[in-house]
């Protein structure tokens, strides 16, 4: 009796047909933190150009006199100099389009609206993209817009205190944070701990932060280890940056374009493109985008920097 009771007992199986689940919003598992862009200045512009005026640089950029002498009367005459063809910075555009079946927005948008969540997955990607590109982008990007003089090697392969010292030579006026794949921090921490001086730790915009010589050390997967975001060897090879940030300090600024049609936030626009005779309807979003290094001494690469260097402890 008991066996048959059991047999025509209510399961999970059935049950499952009236409970009342609790759904999430779609979980998007690329996602970052994108500290880069939180902690970068940014720089609105009206037509879309950004152009850096700069001096011609010299021992200093006009003669001046300094005397105690009282007959000296011989002031220096002149002006300063400026660069007869500064670079202009034109803004990049991010562009995608977001298709969706009015039927199944119109059934479908309860408890989560489907054409809100597909434009929040895309304005993610897009800004994903964005952060990328103001690393990587041949035009613009920090990797490959850094001034010769400002790019240095590691004294051996692994990124130690010494290489990161020798990056705060480059950028020493006010430098604002290093950036840093999560691999390449490890194998810097792993360096500090072998030489007994583990970095300090700092709460700054929301995040832990570990500090070097007062400098946080920013991680992001857009600088990539062999070309790749999250690479399965352990060995490979990337860059450390050092960035000071700040229009008013000559530093490394981010661009977007003000007042867009549409304007969702700093520089990206959503726009409706109306309903196809299919019932489908479509959106526009663009990302606006740019940076611009004012000084050379803004900015500071090191070089060909390994990541899969272990060592062995001695805890006796």
């Amino acid at each position: 009796m008991s066996d048959k009771t059991a047999i025509n007992a209510l399961g999970r199986d059935a049950a499952y047909q009236l409970a009342d689940v609790t759904k999430t919003r779609p979980q998007y598992g690329a996602l970052t933190p994108r500290w880069l862009t939180r902690l970068l200045e940014f720089k609105a512009l009206e037509a879309g150009i950004y152009r850096v005026n700069r001096v011609v640089e010299g021992d200093t950029p006009l003669e001046v006199l300094c005397s105690q002498d009282p007959d000296s009367t011989d002031i220096p005459q002149g002006y300063v100099p400026y660069r007869e063809k500064p670079r202009e910075y034109r803004l990049s555009s991010i562009s995608t389009i977001i298709n969706v079946d009015t039927k199944v927005s119109d059934v479908y948008s309860s408890p989560y609206d489907q054409i809100g969540e597909q434009i929040a997955l895309a304005v993610e990607s897009l800004k994903e993209r964005q952060e990328s590109q103001i690393i990587n982008n041949d035009d613009y990007g920090l990797l490959k817009n850094a001034a010769d003089t400002q790019r240095v090697k590691p004294l051996k392969s692994a990124p130690t205190p010494d290489d990161l010292d020798e990056l705060l030579t480059k950028v020493w006026k006010e430098p604002s944070f290093f950036l840093a794949h999560p691999r390449a921090l490890a194998a810097f921490g792993r360096e500090c701990t072998r030489r007994g001086v583990p970095p300090t730790t700092a709460n700054i915009a929301g995040g832990v932060f570990i500090l070097w010589r007062g400098v946080p050390i920013i991680p992001t997967d857009k600088l990539l280890v062999d070309g790749l975001k999250t690479p399965k060897a352990k060995s490979g090879k990337t860059s450390i940056l050092l960035v000071r940030t700040g229009e008013a300090r000559r530093g490394v600024v981010g661009l977007y374009q003000a007042g867009l049609p549409g304007e969702q936030s700093r520089g990206l626009s959503v726009r409706f493109r109306g309903i196809d005779d299919n019932g489908v309807a479509s959106y526009l979003l663009s990302l606006y985008c740019s940076a611009a290094i004012l000084a050379d001494d803004a900015l500071a690469v090191l070089e060909d920097v390994e990541v899969g260097e272990y060592h062995e402890y001695n805890y006796k």
